[in-house]
């Protein structure tokens, strides 16, 4: 593992601590407003230091973590977690999630009253 001197891109230290699967995916969530740093939108080339709060949305989640060290390359999960303080809440319990409207495979277009059963179920 090597811990580098001067500064970090954003979308570059999310990935580096797992946050998100790939960069990619890192550069795309700050391009979409999905990343913060300090309370302030943040660009994938941001950079980041010791002390920056992060804020990621990600799979209808919100991530708050504080930033102890940086980290240029993809380390294991067990150096990954050293690397950030979460202060993130707790995911809500399973059966707090809702469940999609499943349908059976090949059953047409759904009528005009299972449609409004359906958006009734999301809340629409």
């Amino acid at each position: 593992m090597a811990e580098d001197e001067g500064p970090v891109r954003v979308d570059s230290w999310i990935w580096s601590v797992r946050l998100l699967k790939t960069r990619s995916m890192a550069a795309t969530a700050c391009r979409a407003g999905h990343v913060r740093v300090n309370d302030e939108r943040a660009k994938p080339a941001q950079t980041v230091k010791p002390g920056d709060e992060v804020r990621l949305r990600h799979d209808g989640r919100e991530r708050v973590v504080v930033v102890s060290r940086l980290i240029r390359k993809r380390v294991g999960a067990e150096v990954a977690v050293q690397c950030y303080v979460d202060h993130s809440p707790p995911p809500p319990p399973r059966e707090e999630i809702p469940v999609a409207a499943v349908r059976d495979r090949g059953a047409g277009r759904p009528t005009k009253r299972e449609r409004r059963d359906i958006e009734r179920l999301r809340g629409q």
